[in-house]
């Protein structure tokens, strides 16, 4: 079965937060931001370390294209009172029936420990798997990175799987996670902040 095609990315908005499609001029202040050790060490080994001077560039252009074919939604996350500039990025794109990870997320070390991030991840999983209609979202993280498991923790996700994996770091252990429609409703019900 052929992967599904995603819409135009929308800009969506929680109280804090714009998130909105990442375009051409924000490849500088991705650079300036996305290329700290904080941040890439519990990538993929496929991401270049140390990160190149035109990486950023390349990145968005692939990133762009991917959002044109409808392969995937990136978003630029913006704080709605701050930098005007983007703080980080949130990621999201259908299911292929093998990778298990369907979201995917960094932000700016300067702007950890206010739940930032797991405000825009509620708002991108509230459009994945409530305005969407999708019925669950496979997510993963390396095992040692401790502040993407709480955020899957607190959506009510649960790890369904523990494979070897290669980081950025080195050679670590992938997360993955189940986040089903029924379990992100019910966790919403119980008094989550609405996204």
């Amino acid at each position: 079965m052929p992967t599904p095609k995603m819409p135009p990315t929308p800009v969506l908005h929680t109280p804090r937060l714009v998130l909105r499609p990442i375009r051409t001029k924000d490849a500088p202040v991705i650079q300036q931001r996305f290329a700290k050790w904080e941040i890439v060490r519990w990538l993929n080994a496929n991401v270049p370390w140390p990160y190149p001077a035109d990486g950023a560039a390349r990145h968005v252009e692939d990133c762009l294209a991917a959002m044109a074919r409808g392969e995937k939604c990136h978003w630029a996350i913006v704080p709605k009172r701050g930098p005007a500039d983007l703080i980080g990025r949130i990621d999201l794109w259908p299911d292929d029936g093998s990778s298990r990870d369907q979201r995917g997320f960094w932000l700016d070390p300067e702007f950890w420990g206010r739940g930032l991030m797991t405000e825009a991840a509620n708002r991108v999983t509230d459009y994945a798997l409530v305005e969407l209609g999708w019925p669950q979202l496979f997510l993963s993280n390396a095992e040692i990175n401790r502040a993407s498991h709480r955020v899957k923790e607190k959506q009510g996700a649960t790890i369904v799987d523990r494979t070897p994996r290669r980081y950025v770091y080195g050679d670590g252990v992938k997360v993955t996670w189940l986040l089903t429609r029924e379990a992100w409703l019910a966790h919403r019900a119980k008094g989550a902040p609405p996204p």
